[in-house]
């Protein structure tokens, strides 16, 4: 390369550009990792909490649940013991003190009502109404009385008793249809001692809820008395958590104001039990996290502008130089050197940049060699050629070669008929599939014809066994170049392909002029090859008897009789690879 190249056009750069830049790169330096350490510290402990809320929040949603659930067994049980014996003439009046003994040992029982087994109440005892003993009216279709039938035990929906505390309906049947089916209304307000007892934080709590949406307790029994009016606003808190399936959600409470929360059901009612927690409360801590990073973050940022300005004033002059060197080494005058005398490391990196462009210009050199013998040569012996250091191997010699030759057949008819466009597809495809197994076997493609080409085996670089490789490369030209012909078939394209190989003495090396230099073979093997391949008709690989005897029982022939070549005196004893896969 020319030494007295004249330098590129320097680009105007406003003042202390390189000084705003490095304060720039110095202060982002400093202040990134605090950015990103406070982010990350928001990020995971915002993370954790979540985590942290949603295990509290499942933790009590599910412990109430549990405590209800007791609730309601240790109410079933109690109505159980009810109905153990069989009616009888007279007993009304010792089932009746059973039920008062009953109404006495469980407070959120309001009434009982007792019915035989052919379904006719019997007893009704009631702490708000008057009691009723004797036959009474058939009860049959009574809801409670179906459900008990079915099931044994039945839950009857929530209700509002005046719109105002909710009650429950449970139905029990004995184990002989003789004792007849115990019916109790529950005052579900004593569930309320259960759903105060939890605490989430400050102000946190619990509430039950069922599916349509009537409240059954909270903390706040002012709440559970409003009756409708106060389960419309937490139906909607229910549909929310309830999409959540299980996980903690931020979604609005009752009043409206951000809260997390989640819900567990009971298991034998379709009840909701749903744990809340204030966002604001939940995410103090985060905050206060938050709150101390920002203040580490402030005084950090003011020692890093500080740090950034006295290194960035330090550093522009050389980096400046540095600068301009290394733009004059990207646009390729790799002569140019970083002449620097600061005596630190800016100087050290100067030298580096020296001797990197030294580097450069030789493997430049060297990359523009090898560039020029990968056109005709594979790229691995193409770099064994540049790192042997041989180029004399390019050079005019005498070689024992395989020469292949293979074109389409009926290639010419298609390219007749068929669109431009369809025509370079085919030959991109075909050459492309070629390209990779004559690479792949490290032989020397010479150059295309069309659609034809011509491959040599052992020249320029000797290898073992030519006879055989040769074979073995045109077996895999035909495999892949016939998984094309397969597809282009079914495009309705008439496409074959032919393969011809012979082998003896050539002369090789490269031909050409300035700027243009090509690896070619000449001799009368080569002209053999390419007979052989116009004999060949689709998926056939003809050799020459050299090459036959060569490859010896390695590779499977078959004997195709003597076939006439334009050149040669006598006919010549022709052989076919004999290859299943064909």
């Amino acid at each position: 390369m020319s030494t007295d190249q004249p330098p590129p056009p320097r680009r105007v750069r406003p003042r202390n550009s390189l000084f705003v830049k490095y304060f720039i790169t110095l202060l982002i330096a400093v202040v990134g990792p605090l950015l990103l350490g406070a982010a990350s510290e928001a990020w995971f402990g915002y993370r954790g909490q979540r985590a942290a809320l949603n295990e509290l929040l499942q933790a009590e949603s599910r412990s109430a649940t549990e405590r209800i659930q007791t609730f309601i067994d240790g109410i079933r049980d109690q109505l159980g013991w009810v109905v153990q014996l069989p009616w009888m003439v007279g007993d009304e009046e010792r089932h009746r003190i059973d039920a008062l003994r009953l109404l006495r040992q469980v407070p959120a029982i309001s009434s009982i009502t007792l019915v035989d087994e052919t379904d006719r109440e019997r007893a009704f005892i009631s702490r708000q109404d008057v009691n009723r003993i004797g036959l009474g009216a058939s009860m049959a279709s009574d809801a409670a009385v179906k459900g008990a039938h079915t099931s044994k035990v039945w839950f009857g929906p929530v209700r509002y008793e005046r719109d105002s505390e909710p009650y429950m309906t449970i139905a029990v049947a004995g184990n002989r249809a003789a004792a007849g089916i115990v019916i109790a209304d529950i005052n579900l307000k004593l569930i309320q001692e259960v759903i105060a007892a939890i605490r989430i934080g400050e102000t946190g709590h619990a509430f039950v809820i069922d599916d349509a949406g009537r409240l059954i307790a909270h903390p706040d029994i002012s709440q559970v008395l409003r009756g409708h009016a106060a389960s419309e606003g937490f139906g909607s808190i229910r549909a929310a958590v309830a999409a959540a399936n299980g996980a903690a959600v931020v979604t609005r409470d009752a009043d409206g104001k951000s809260a997390i929360a989640t819900s567990a059901r009971t298991a034998s009612v379709d009840w909701t039990v749903i744990a809340q927690q204030p966002v604001a409360e939940a995410f103090a801590p985060i905050r206060a996290a938050l709150w101390r990073s920002l203040g580490l973050l402030v005084v950090g940022t003011l020692f890093a502008i500080s740090l950034a300005w006295w290194l960035a004033r330090r550093m522009s002059g050389p980096i400046r130089q540095l600068e301009d060197g290394v733009q004059r080494i990207g646009a390729g005058q790799f002569e140019h050197r970083i002449n620097m005398s600061s005596g630190d490391e800016l100087e050290q990196l100067a030298d580096r940049f020296n001797e990197m462009a030294g580097e450069l210009a030789a493997s430049k050199e060297k990359s523009e060699r090898i560039n020029r013998l990968k056109r005709f040569l594979a790229p691995q012996v193409a770099e064994l050629v540049e790192d042997s250091g041989n180029q004399a191997l390019l050079n005019g010699q005498r070689r024992e070669v395989v020469a292949i030759f293979g074109d389409l057949r009926g290639f010419t008819a298609f390219s007749a008929h068929a669109e431009p466009q369809i025509i370079m597809r085919v030959l991109s495809d075909y050459y492309a599939a070629l390209g990779s197994v004559i690479t792949r076997h490290q032989a020397t493609l010479t150059g295309f014809a069309g659609d034809g080409l011509m491959v040599l085996v052992n020249a320029p670089l000797e290898c073992d066994e030519p006879a055989l490789r040769g074979v073995r490369l045109a077996v895999d030209m035909q495999d892949a170049v016939q998984g094309l012909i397969v597809g282009w078939r079914v495009e309705g394209h008439t496409i074959g392909f032919g393969v011809g190989i012979a082998m003896g003495p050539a002369t090789v090396g490269t031909v050409g002029y300035e700027g243009r230099i090509d690896y070619t073979a000449i001799g009368s093997v080569i002209n053999l090859a390419s007979r052989l391949c116009g004999a060949a008709v689709d998926s056939q690989i003809l050799l020459d008897p050299v090459l036959a005897r060569a490859v010896g029982g390695a590779i499977g022939l078959d004997s195709i009789g003597e076939l006439a070549i334009k050149g040669y005196d006598q006919p010549l004893c022709v052989y076919s690879v004999n290859d299943s896969r064909f």
